[in-house]
């Protein structure tokens, strides 16, 4: 059951790019050599078997497991027991998401395959378990159109609106086909032929983008705009130019529209990126950013309230992610000497 808060959580983690390390707590080998994703299922434990090709591959010898491509490949062509862990494994993660408070499911399954139509078999395989599974509605994340619009038909009205991820001038093509299917939607802040550089250009770019939607009849309280977050370790200044951008989109579109960008893209290169996450998000919150596309278990109301600037960790992210900390390095140190 859902403990769905004012913060508007867009579930990200069911998404075939997803990594386990191998080495970790969530695979194990059993007696007769063969691998498993271990996932908690109701009270106790279960276990999805991991196929020889992905054992075999090069993410393998890279000491990872792209475990949601593992439980989609299994639900489509594995055994009978194959095929139900693979069921079991993604129900498990949309009901872990949805207690955790998500408002919305996001689901990509785009580097599956690199075939089209098998593709679209996942994407039509993943939002039945899903639904089946959780009483939110569906983000169906994909550049390819047909994708797109193979996942909105397979979503559920009875949930609710779905979400489209995402349109944005360049993906204008896209705007009919949210409209169609009734769907919400993230609209991006990239440009027709180009990425946003500066705040101005987020600006103007939303403002174009806006207008659009508005006119193929998406209501301003279905718009959940994404200013476009760029790592802070390429630049420390990216994260206060999204803060800087959603101050002056709230400001100019007041309390209707929503948020929704992937807060997580901030941390990228950073030890204990959840930490720099979890600050971004209060950063972003308090600068009019009422939701992103996030980790609900990282990432909640609960977290968000009880952020202390007073701790030197927390205090540390603030300081990188306001573009005091040149290079994030004082963060970087007192990580390394387990001073955080």
């Amino acid at each position: 059951m859902s403990t769905k808060g004012s913060y508007i959580i867009i579930g990200e983690n069911i998404h075939c790019t997803r990594v386990r390390m191998i080495a970790g707590k969530f695979v194990e080998t059993l007696a007769d050599g063969s691998k498993v994703l271990v996932f908690k299922e109701g009270a106790g434990m279960d276990r999805l078997p991991i196929p020889a090709s992905f054992v075999e591959g090069d993410d393998w010898k890279a000491g990872k497991v792209r475990h949601v491509a593992v439980a989609v490949q299994q639900g489509l062509y594995g055994t009978e027991a194959g095929k139900d862990a693979g069921r079991r494994y993604v129900a498990a993660m949309a009901r872990e998401q949805e207690a955790a408070g998500a408002w919305f499911l996001d689901l990509n399954v785009d580097e599956f395959s690199v075939d089209r139509a098998e593709k679209i078999n996942a994407i039509r395989w993943a939002a039945d378990v899903i639904q089946k599974a959780s009483s939110v509605p569906l983000s169906i994340d994909s550049s390819d159109p047909e994708i797109l619009e193979a996942g909105l038909a397979a979503c559920d009205p009875s949930k609710g609106k779905p979400l489209v991820n995402s349109v944005s001038l360049e993906r204008a093509s896209f705007i009919p086909l949210a409209a169609a299917g009734g769907a919400c939607v993230i609209a991006g802040a990239t440009g027709e032929s180009s990425m946003p550089e500066s705040v101005q250009e987020r600006l103007d770019n939303l403002d174009q983008l806006i207008g659009k939607l508005l006119a193929a009849g998406i209501a301003l309280h279905e718009i959940f705009l994404d200013p476009l977050v760029y790592p802070a370790s390429v630049d420390v200044r990216n994260s206060v130019m999204v803060i800087d951008t959603v101050k002056a989109l709230r400001a100019k579109y007041g309390a209707e529209i929503h948020f929704g960008p992937g807060l997580s893209n901030i941390s990228y290169g950073y030890p204990k990126r959840n930490v720099i996450n979890q600050v971004f998000a209060r950063l972003c919150l308090d600068a009019g950013c009422d939701g992103g596309i996030v980790d609900p278990a990282q990432i909640n109301d609960k977290i968000l309230a009880s952020m202390d600037y007073g701790a030197e960790t927390y205090r540390l992210a603030r300081e990188l992610l306001l573009g005091n900390d040149e290079y994030g390095m004082n963060y970087i140190t007192a990580f390394r000497e387990g001073n955080a």
